[in-house]
């Protein structure tokens, strides 16, 4: 067996952080980046707003995931913009400037946001009103971007420095909108919830396809949820890029729980 890739990971005391280092941590060299200690064997604490701070962790790096953010749709602008756009520039610069080959960017369903919250066939799933959907309908894919929110903003403005990065340095950087990963992984409380659930399984599968991926997938924009009946974006394209193959669905049944937090702060 050759060495294992060594890879960086941002935000690695966060849910997703979580999943990576439990089911990917036999794959990779795992090297934990986060404000507060994570609990990594290997990890560093340090803020992404701080680019001094933050540069000895990408030494020897190969591959960046980039999952640290303010994730909340509710976050302030002043908040957004040091942990989201400052940290994010500097996490594309320290990854350059240290060799890495590849960020995978944790970016988010929010970009492309208000299309559900505002127009039908996409808002009518997310209501529930499924009686009203004609199928099939045009799906959500890579080149759409309408922002729910400053978070929202934050990371098309993160697909779009990634773009930039690839094309000016010849950084690759995969950017996945991923979905809603939830604890406990079950999304069978809302119909919103169903559309947009990226199970444990296949969001360390996704991550992992990310890393991964041939040196030829260059820059690309892959959607990360699991393979649901009420799902309104184009994950066939994650396939494609990435050879991401979801293995858990949600059906088109839920039970109202009391007291879930919704999709944008919301409380069903």
């Amino acid at each position: 067996m050759g060495e294992m890739r060594k890879v960086l990971v941002t935000g690695a005391a966060g849910q997703i952080g979580g999943i990576v280092r439990d089911k990917l941590g036999y794959r990779y060299e795992l090297i934990g980046l986060d404000r507060v200690d994570c609990g990594w064997h290997r990890s560093q604490v340090a803020d992404l707003a701080d680019f001094e701070a933050i540069r000895p962790a990408f030494e020897g790096v190969e591959v960046v995931v980039h999952l640290g953010a303010d994730p909340s749709p509710k976050a302030s602008w002043e908040s957004v913009l040091d942990n989201n756009i400052v940290g994010t520039r500097n996490v594309y610069e320290a990854a350059r400037q240290a060799g890495a080959k590849r960020v995978v960017l944790a970016s988010t369903n929010h970009v492309v946001g208000f299309y559900p919250l505002k127009d039908d066939p996409y808002r009518a799933i997310y209501e529930g009103r499924l009686s009203e959907v004609r199928r099939p309908f045009r799906m959500l894919d890579q080149r759409d971007m309408r922002p729910d929110s400053l978070y929202g903003v934050s990371k098309a403005f993160g697909e779009s420095l990634g773009s930039f990065y690839h094309d000016e340095f010849g950084l690759s950087v995969i950017c996945l909108r991923i979905g809603w990963v939830m604890t406990p992984d079950d999304p069978a409380f809302h119909p919103a919830a169903l559309s947009l659930w990226l199970s444990h399984r296949d969001a360390a599968q996704l991550i992992s396809k990310a890393i991964d991926a041939p040196s030829s997938a260059g820059y690309a924009i892959v959607y990360g949820m699991s393979k649901n009946e009420l799902r309104i974006w184009d994950i066939e394209e994650g396939q494609r890029a990435i050879g991401f193959s979801p293995e858990d669905g949600a059906g088109e049944e839920w039970t109202t729980r009391e007291g879930m937090s919704g999709f944008m702060g919301r409380v069903f």
